[in-house]
């Protein structure tokens, strides 16, 4: 017997009476058999599942609350170390259809990160494509490669895989911020690398710019550096500041309010952070955006192919996902499968819900897999 007819075979299939199966027999039952001896699959028995008519998340629509997370990330902050080992207080979200692994949906990962007074987080770097998002407070620093760049409330901070990265607390007070990272799909396509770098930064690096050299050098709005003419897949500019992204949305209400098209759809304000090389996604895997939606107005319901992860940053709201809905408010976070129908409506009682959301969308895009669907006012 060879080694591999040794292998106990994992296929198993069994002949039904069912519409589009082949009438059961036992010539088929031998069949099958065989198939399993050679570890071979019919496509007629697993059509319904490889090629759906529409796409069938394996992830569910599921909500984070803001103020449980703190709470344990609080905790966790008192009783776990953040040196070499676990690298970071990192705490992920589970998607409840995954099976418990730290997938927010089958290709994103989403977590909250939590730094106590005067800690480091040690330095490494990753093949992963990551971001930081701050919700609510300020004096961390993260230092990418030598620049040190200030995290405050609002700010979002992209960082392109193979970069080196560490966080120092150099306030009183601990601090929370969301990470996100394709940790998922990197993992599927098993293309990761990790490396471990210096336990302490130089003191040199231990300062509080700020503006830190990414942005003194990019951000500028429409003005590039001739020194810098070669694309980078991933951007650049390591801070997008929550004053310049608040302006923007702004700008498009008041041109809407004047009569101008600005919007994507009546109260709906929206921009996306993009790589000031080329005017493409901030990373070549993760699409990241921040959407206002004025006083008592809705978005349209969308259906995309891809997942998502939103977090509330400012206000209150429902949201609607497929079948499921929930009064949000700043902080909470929640995830939209692929080909799931999303909508968000502001309360009245509140000026604004501004949600900040990152997608999978340029993986599709890439393959030219994406599709988008509004449904019919």
């Amino acid at each position: 017997m060879s080694v591999i007819n040794a292998i106990p075979s994992p296929v198993r299939l069994t002949a039904v009476a069912s519409p589009g199966q082949p009438e059961p027999t036992p010539e088929l039952e031998q069949l099958y058999r065989g198939f399993e001896r050679e570890m071979l699959v019919p496509l007629w028995t697993e059509i319904g599942d490889l090629m759906p008519m529409h796409p069938k998340s394996k992830a569910s629509a599921h909500v984070w609350r803001w103020d449980r997370l703190v709470q344990l990330a609080d905790e966790a902050g008192r009783i776990v170390p953040v040196g070499r080992g676990g690298e970071r207080r990192a705490i992920a979200l589970a998607n409840p259809a995954l099976g418990g692994r730290p997938f927010a949906t089958p290709t994103l990962w989403a977590a909250i990160q939590y730094l106590m007074p005067g800690e480091d987080a040690p330095e490494h770097r990753h093949t992963q494509h990551a971001f930081r998002f701050i919700v609510e407070g300020e004096g961390v620093w993260t230092v990418v490669n030598g620049d040190s760049v200030r995290m405050s409330r609002g700010d979002f901070l992209p960082q392109g895989g193979w970069n080196w990265h560490a966080h120092h607390n150099a306030s009183i007070e601990p601090m929370a911020w969301i990470d996100g990272l394709d940790i998922p799909f990197s993992s599927y396509t098993e293309s990761q690398f990790f490396e471990v770098g210096r336990d302490k930064l130089d003191p040199q690096e231990y300062i509080k710019p700020e503006r830190s050299r990414s942005e003194r050098l990019w951000a500028h709005p429409g003005l590039r550096p001739v020194s810098q003419l070669d694309d980078q897949a991933a951007t650049p500019l390591l801070a997008y500041r929550w004053q310049d992204t608040d302006q923007a949305l702004s700008e498009q209400l008041a041109l809407e309010q004047e009569g101008y098209s600005a919007t994507l759809s009546p109260g709906h304000a929206a921009v996306r952070y993009t790589n000031p090389m080329n005017g493409r996604d901030v990373l070549p895997t993760i699409r990241c955006e921040m959407h206002r939606i004025r006083s008592g107005a809705h978005t349209r319901t969308k259906r995309e192919v891809g997942s998502s992860v939103v977090q509330v940053f400012d206000g209150q709201g429902r949201v609607t996902v497929g079948e499921h809905q929930w009064e949000v408010k700043r902080g909470d976070m929640f995830v939209i499968p692929s080909w799931q129908p999303f909508t968000a409506l502001c309360a009245a009682d509140h000026s604004s819900l501004d949600l900040f959301r990152f997608s999978d969308a340029p993986i599709l895009e890439a393959v030219h897999a994406y599709r988008e669907q509004f449904d019919t006012p």
